[in-house]
């Protein structure tokens, strides 16, 4: 990147106002802080800082620790293209893999130093006569930052606030990156369930997994069917958990699909795909982009608003209904069937979640928990899914009391409150949550800039959830994004850069408008979205975020050029006119003078052209044109006294020769200029005048005629 020398350093020293400064400050270090990291030592600059609350890098890979949890899309698609891994040992890895994978791009691009963990950034405020953003750190006792904020205000409320936080800190940076993930704060306990207080046993949420309780012969209360509670739900009754029961709660069945197989089977995928990426030149890279096209042809047939989406959805929700039937006992059918369409919620990519549903230890039911005791909860009566008006259903709905000795939740995150608990000020002092509460919920203008908050730039912001695709994908679109921002100040080309509010605006319109046409919003109750607001998924396909992405819009920014960059761009600006006349001007002379002066010739004393036809394959044929023009006859000067004109017919539409193998023919010259002209001629019926229309003459290079004043002149 080459740039600016601009490094972190302390301002004012001893005063009381001392700080330290920092270039680049990054929030976060889960997979999109690493990958901005990355890139930043990429393109040569050092001078960054990356703040993680919790206690290791890795963003969701570190926190989830439950048992099962991996990735349900391909490995080899979820990993950095700039640095992909070629050696997973599993087509589907586990999160202790891919965390290692994470730690192992922060050594190989150096900049673990640059990581500070057990770090939370608990406000941004910018500063607009310095030109900066002012930060609050909070530094944690070292595994508090993997508490949720409740788990952190209860022990604050239990043993103090030194039990948390050990001290705060002012900061300040030229640039800041959030790559806060949205998968963080994990919902509480759902405020419909009465008796929490009561209940003896362990209560968690599997995003926080104690390690430290036994499952052996316990009976365990799962509430939620999401992702991660069909990787952990299969494994509770083996061991080393080795339950008794699992009873699962359920408000509305998911879509399951089936997880992708592993190409030539398990077994043979795990032994020989190392190798063969790692010795095969291009196969991994030829594999990523088989998945991502899987992915892409999954959104154009699923998720776009058209009648021919309508009915592959259609098609593919009754094989996945047969199927499901074909995998789980009867007594499941009816409350495994969605009501909704396939994409409008985040479909489980399963292999093990549906086949435990034949374990007599695992039981699911879609009964409300009524009542929590100490070591039991009641389910009924009534039911929540299906409708408990359709009397139709034979789902039961009695009251039961199931002992409990675990509960876990598995009930999602907080992804509707966008970059939480972050508070930031920008202009003026308002703060992104008001204005996203005044415009009607959070946005971004693509995921990554709001207007009113300068060099503030978002990694995986609002609407940039792909439910069809890779997140890494996803996320190394926004860090190039970045990246282009980022340079233009670090080389000092502009002070600051800020989205414009027409722009932001204007562009939140149309994702929401174009949400209310896609499966998103086709009538579920989803993570996705809230009081009909949609401020998680991309309505659009990955291959059009890419292109977004690669090719900034520039005129929606605002950019505060300094002096050099002012200079620069309008020298840039000259660069492309002079280019651009300079283009223009060829062309005119390539029609005009430029051919003139190459294919020119004096023929007042010729009658004609005489053609030796050689032989060719029926479509394409050379001629070689034979003219001997006296030395003073010439336009060009040149000395010798017959030069060979190559003339190809291949051009599309002038592939037509009749009675002309092997022979010679006479074209009059007004005849061949009459065909440059358009009209149509013929002479001694051996070649149409049309069928020599876009004849090229070679003469040191190929100029291709298409009007008579080129050789009318």
């Amino acid at each position: 990147m080459a740039p600016q020398p601009d490094s972190i350093r302390i301002v004012n020293g001893f005063e009381k106002n001392a700080y330290t400064y920092y270039p680049i400050l990054i929030v976060g270090a889960g997979e999109s802080g690493i990958a901005l990291g990355s890139r930043l030592r990429e393109e040569g600059f050092d001078q960054f800082r990356i703040f993680e609350r919790q206690a290791g890098l890795g963003g969701t890979w570190w926190i989830n620790r439950y048992p099962g949890v991996a990735c349900d899309v391909p490995a080899a698609f979820y990993s950095f293209s700039f640095s992909p891994n070629l050696s997973w040992t599993s087509l589907h890895p586990g999160g202790a893999e891919i965390y290692r994978y994470f730690n192992e791009i922060c050594e190989k691009y150096q900049f673990v130093d640059k990581i500070q963990l057990n770090t939370d950034v608990s406000e941004l405020r910018w500063l607009e006569e310095e030109q900066l953003w002012e930060a609050t750190l909070t530094h944690l006792v070292p595994g508090t930052g993997d508490l949720s904020k409740r788990e952190m205000n209860q022990r604050i409320a239990e043993k103090g606030r030194g039990s948390v936080y050990l001290r705060q800190e002012v900061v300040r940076a030229r640039i800041v990156c959030s790559c806060a993930g949205g998968l963080v704060e994990p919902n509480p306990w759902p405020s419909s369930i009465p008796g929490r207080d009561t209940f003896e046993g362990p209560v968690f949420h599997s995003a926080r997994w104690d390690h430290t309780v036994d499952f052996k012969d316990k009976n365990v209360i799962v509430i939620g069917t999401g992702c991660s509670a069909a990787q952990f739900v299969p494994r509770l009754t083996q061991e080393p958990y080795s339950a008794k029961s699992v009873t699962q709660i359920m408000r509305s069945p998911p879509w399951v699909v089936p997880r992708a197989e592993h190409p030539g089977g398990k077994d043979n995928y795990e032994k020989y795909s190392p190798k063969l990426f790692s010795t095969v030149p291009g196969l991994a890279k030829l594999f990523r982009i088989f998945c991502f096209a899987l992915g892409e042809y999954d959104w154009f047939r699923i998720f776009e608003p058209n009648s021919w989406n309508h009915r592959t959805r259609r098609k593919l929700e009754s094989r996945m209904i047969a199927r499901m039937k074909r995998i789980v006992p009867e007594k499941y059918h009816e409350i495994l069937t969605p009501d909704y369409s396939i994409g409008c919620k985040r479909r489980i990519f399963d292999a093990y979640w549906l086949p435990s549903l034949n374990n007599p230890k695992i039981e699911l039911t879609t009964k409300p928990i009524t009542k929590v005791s100490s070591n039991s909860i009641t389910i009924g009566p009534g039911r929540v899914y299906p409708d408990p008006a359709d009397t139709n259903s034979k789902v039961p709905t009695n009251e039961e009391t199931i002992p409990a000795d675990v509960i876990v939740l598995g009930n999602g995150f907080e992804v509707t409150t966008w970059l939480h608990p972050l508070k930031i000020r920008g202009k003026g002092g308002v703060y992104m949550q008001d204005v996203w509460d005044e415009r009607g919920g959070p946005q971004a203008y693509l995921g990554l800039a709001m207007d009113g908050f300068p060099n503030l730039f978002i990694v995986f912001g609002p609407n940039t959830a792909t439910g069809h695709s890779s997140v890494i994908l996803a996320s190394e679109n926004m860090v190039e994004y970045n990246i282009k921002l980022i340079k233009k100040i670090l080389h000092g080309d502009a002070t600051t850069i800020e989205i414009k509010k027409e722009a932001e605006v204007a562009w939140t319109k149309r994702v929401q408008d174009r949400m209310k046409l896609t499966v998103f919003n086709s009538g579920c109750q989803s993570w996705y979205q809230r009081d009909g607001w949609n401020a998680t998924a991309y309505p659009y396909s990955q291959i059009d975020f890419t292109i977004r992405c690669m090719f900034p819009k520039w005129s929606d920014w605002d950019l505060q050029y300094t002096r050099k960059g002012l200079l620069k761009r309008q020298a840039q600006q000259v660069f492309q006119v002079l280019m651009a006349i300079s283009v223009i001007s060829a062309t005119l002379n390539n029609g005009g003078e430029e051919a003139a002066h190459d294919l020119l010739w004096d023929f007042s004393s010729h009658n004609g052209i005489e053609l030796d036809v050689g032989p060719g394959d029926g479509k394409i044929y050379t001629f070689i044109l034979k003219d001997e023009v006296p030395q003073d006859k010439r336009d060009d000067g040149r000395d010798k006294a017959a030069v060979s004109w190559e003339v190809d017919l291949s051009v599309g539409g002038c592939n037509k020769l009749t009675n002309t193998e092997g022979k010679k023919l006479w074209i009059p010259w007004n005849a061949l200029k009459a065909t440059f002209r358009g009209k149509e001629k013929e002479d001694a019926g051996t070649l149409k005048t049309s069928e020599i229309r876009c004849v090229g003459f070679m003469m040191r290079r190929q100029v291709l005629l298409s009007e008579a004043e080129t050789l009318a002149s």
